[in-house]
């Protein structure tokens, strides 16, 4: 008997759902792949001579000509547009703003500071001595006359008021018997006994009414139902819908093959590609690398060491006599400018010397004495 556990399964992906098929399927799906490729590979070939192209064509024509097109644009617009900006629009809105500042800023702050200010402290003056004189005769005059014309108010209110209310009593009663008291009675003895018998009429014409409808209506949906729905659902269940599925089968069948014959069109064009792609190196870039290897660089290398070093060298000691020449000027003309410049004006003042009160070196630290236990006097 094994005790030992069996090792676990390796985890393995899950099998490719299966789609139905059958002898349909199969009677579909042949010819239409075989038609499809024979169809789409031509077209592959050509779309892919075309991706090629343009690629190329972006590359060697249409993005050197953006980036010139590119530089023309900014020489043409943009940089003269920053130079106005830079050289004369920020400069000329600079003189400008110093002109207004000048001629309005100005004078205007020195209207504000000493003319209108005190203008204005006077005027407040005014009005605080105008509020002060107003403030008196409201408490001593206005206030006393209005306390006085509201009590006589309040008088004339409560008479008033006292006459309105035995007014709107004597009102209330008569209206309380003329009126509502009659009213009453002809809804609850009247108008009440004949709106429930309006009502229950109401009720049973109802009834009647829906009755004979839904009586009506039934009649209506068997006799669309037998007439349109069942011969409708009879036609999509055994007509419709064999003819769709049949249909599906076809165009998806159609779409499998034309992605199948694209991706093999996409091989096919690929392969034929690299043999052309072979061939051309082959004939053309092999002879021309041999050529360039074998004839062209040694030639070069001859040129370079028998003509252009030396020529090189030549050029650079020629350069470095050229710099050493200009040194020497630039140092004789510094000198006689100095020359010049002692005679006219004479020896230039040497600056004078200050006596520095703190000490400078070892002598800062410990004042000109030492401070050890071992060097101490």
């Amino acid at each position: 008997m094994d005790l030992q556990k069996p090792p676990p399964p390796a985890h393995q992906p899950p099998p490719p759902a299966q789609q139905p098929g059958g002898c349909l399927v199969v009677a579909v799906r042949l010819p239409v792949r075989i038609v499809v490729l024979v169809l789409v590979v031509p077209v592959r070939m050509v779309w892919d001579v075309l991706v090629a192209g343009g690629r190329l064509l972006r590359d060697t024509v249409l993005r050197p000509l953006g980036r010139a097109l590119l530089w023309a644009g900014k020489a043409l617009f943009v940089w003269p547009f920053v130079a106005l900006w830079r050289y004369v629009l920020v400069p000329v809105a600079k003189a400008l703003a110093w002109l207004g500042t000048m001629l309005f800023v100005v004078p205007a702050l020195w209207l504000h500071r000493w003319v209108l200010t005190p203008v204005g402290h006077a005027l407040a003056w005014l009005a605080r001595g105008a509020g002060a004189g107003f403030a008196w005769l409201y408490a001593r005059v206005l206030s006393p006359i209005g306390h006085a014309f509201t009590w006589l108010l309040k008088g004339i209110g409560a008479v008033l008021a006292a006459v309105g209310l035995g007014v709107y009593t004597v009102v209330a009663w008569l209206l309380r018997y003329l009126l509502v008291a009659p009213a009453r009675l002809l809804y609850t003895w009247v108008l009440a006994p004949v709106g429930r018998a309006v009502a229950w009429c109401a009720r049973g014409l109802a009834q009647l009414v829906v009755l004979l409808a839904t009586g009506a209506g039934l009649a209506l949906y068997w006799t669309a139902r037998v007439l349109f729905v069942l011969p409708a659902l009879a036609l999509w269940r055994w007509v419709l819908a064999p003819v769709g599925r049949f249909l599906a089968l076809v165009g998806r069948e159609i779409a499998d093959a034309v992605g199948h014959a694209w991706r093999v069109a996409g091989r096919i064009s690929r392969a034929v590609g690299r043999a052309l792609g072979t061939l051309f190196r082959w004939i053309f870039v092999e002879p021309v690398r041999w050529v360039y290897r074998t004839v062209l660089t040694p030639v070069g290398h001859a040129v370079r060491d028998a003509v252009l070093r030396p020529v090189a060298a030549g050029v650079r000691a020629v350069g470095r006599v050229t710099r050493e020449a200009l040194a020497s000027a630039r140092e004789t003309m510094r000198q006689v400018r100095a020359d010049f410049r002692r005679t006219l004006f004479g020896e230039p003042r040497q600056p004078a010397a200050v006596d520095r009160r703190e000490p400078s070196g070892a002598a800062a630290r410990s004042l000109g004495s030492s401070t050890t236990a071992l060097t101490k006097d």
